[in-house]
């Protein structure tokens, strides 16, 4: 594969045929949505995913995602995301999804997507870093400093391998290229069978 501008990018992933379904997760103010967007502009044809927007379509009876009674609703929203995200995906998009699957959930959004395989980067960088952002940032209405502590050590605590790990703070332009590197060399494949490591 070529980013979009380095000479002809195919529209097939990695496994022919198939086009790539790459997860781009994290805790709050992690930097998912702005690498996310970064990274989906390197592919063409390309479907860029949020996940927040799947919260957002509950009308009444939304919980706290962060929250223990929120876990059927996770479930479902997870499914449906993975739905969505597969769909793009098998119809010849290589689609990046933005959104906090932690490591938990992997599975349910994978078996809900139909794809054989995914790639999968948490984007970790220091705590600190994270909850500033989530702190000062204009265009989310997150802002919830607990919560955001919360989630950011679910992930650091998480069962993980650590290939899924990318802990940095550099720009987005920079961690698109990255993952984008990572994802054709097979390094960030979920299940990881047959993927170099």
């Amino acid at each position: 594969m070529l980013p979009v501008g380095a000479g002809s990018c195919p529209a097939q992933g990695i496994l022919g045929g198939v086009s790539d379904l790459i997860v781009i997760s994290g805790p709050p103010g992690a930097g998912k949505t702005t690498v996310a967007a970064a990274l989906s502009r390197l592919f063409e044809p390309s479907a860029l995913v949020p996940g927040d927007q799947f919260f957002a379509l509950i009308d009444q009876g939304y919980i706290a995602p962060w929250t223990s009674p929120a876990h059927h609703q996770n479930e479902v929203v997870t499914g449906a995301a993975g739905a969505v995200a597969g769909r793009f995906a098998t119809g010849g998009y290589t689609v990046v999804y933005d959104g906090v699957i932690g490591p938990w959930f992997l599975e349910t959004f994978a078996a809900a997507s139909g794809v054989l395989f995914l790639h999968y980067a948490i984007l970790l960088p220091p705590e600190p870093v994270c909850l500033e952002r989530v702190r000062s940032r204009t265009d989310h209405g997150f802002k919830d400093q607990e919560a955001a502590r919360h989630m950011y050590r679910q992930f650091a605590m998480a069962d993980v391998d650590p290939r899924y790990v990318i802990a940095s703070t550099d720009d987005a332009d920079t961690l698109a290229h990255r993952l984008f590197h990572l994802v054709d060399e097979g390094r960030l494949q979920w299940p990881a069978h047959g993927a170099q490591t």
